[in-house]
């Protein structure tokens, strides 16, 4: 886990509808999806191929505040769970739960940093599988936190986490970007959110053709709120709500349609 430390390593959807999120995220972005038969709580876990991309829980059965609160939540290795809660707590965030083991798996706790976007620490047993190249289909490739204040927001995550400064974005009138990275390696962004909704974190499914995806996002029943657009890099992505309401995000080229 040492190698991953500082790395977003797992993703957890809780939804008040499991069977419709799973219908709609298995049409979206191609997972297969299957209930693990944990005891006492409904949870399924999403494959693209061979690779396990998250898992997906229904409130019912769960532990406030983890189920809580529909919606997405990102898990970061860290080598020392406890240890690292100590210093969310240190630097002005909160843990809301645990830290707590899970047989055979490993540790974790969920946190909101100071400003009370959610994230969870996670310490696994044994080597995490390897993930497929950055831009695959089907995995997560990008992690964005909408924050009240950019700035204080990326210190606390840098003391955590070790995260670095790389490329900054100038939005005008929005303020400025700051992507993230760990060891040299891009991760995500931050900015200070123009909107007046809770902070937050959104999450980037990586997929094939980003037009195909929206049509996908439409046609199983969620709302495409932004997008396509495109981003420094070359890439083009899509903001949008699930049929349950909860946002999330995808990335992907822009494919030429052949001709007929």
């Amino acid at each position: 886990m040492a190698d991953h430390a500082g790395t977003f390593v797992w993703y957890e959807l809780t939804t008040p509808d499991i069977a419709s999120a799973q219908a709609f995220y298995g049409a979206v972005a191609g997972w297969s999806i299957v209930d693990v038969g944990m005891p006492g709580v409904d949870y399924r876990i999403a494959r693209a191929g061979d690779v396990q991309i998250c898992g997906m829980m229904a409130p019912t059965g769960c532990e406030p505040p983890a189920g809580a609160r529909p919606g997405w939540l990102g898990y970061v290795a860290v080598a020392d769970v406890d240890a690292s809660a100590a210093r969310v707590t240190a630097a002005g965030g909160r843990v809301t739960f645990g830290p707590r083991d899970i047989p055979g798996v490993g540790r974790f706790c969920i946190a909101a940093d100071p400003q009370g976007a959610a994230f969870a620490l996670f310490r696994g047993d044994g080597t995490p599988p390897p993930m497929p190249p950055p831009g695959t289909p089907g995995p997560f490739g990008w992690h964005e936190l909408h924050a009240r204040d950019g700035e204080p927001a990326f210190a606390f995550y840098a003391g955590l986490f070790g995260w670095e400064k790389s490329m900054a974005v100038d939005m005008g009138p929005m303020g400025t970007y700051q992507v993230f990275a760990r060891h040299g390696v891009d991760l995500g962004g931050m900015m200070t959110s123009p909107m007046p909704a809770a902070p937050c974190w959104l999450f980037y499914i990586a997929v094939e053709s980003i037009d195909a995806a929206a049509e996908r996002v439409a046609a199983a029943g969620g709302t495409a709120l932004q997008g396509p657009h495109a981003v420094p890099g070359g890439a083009w992505i899509v903001q949008a709500r699930d049929p349950q309401g909860t946002l999330f995000a995808l990335v992907g080229p822009r494919v030429a349609a052949s001709p007929a």
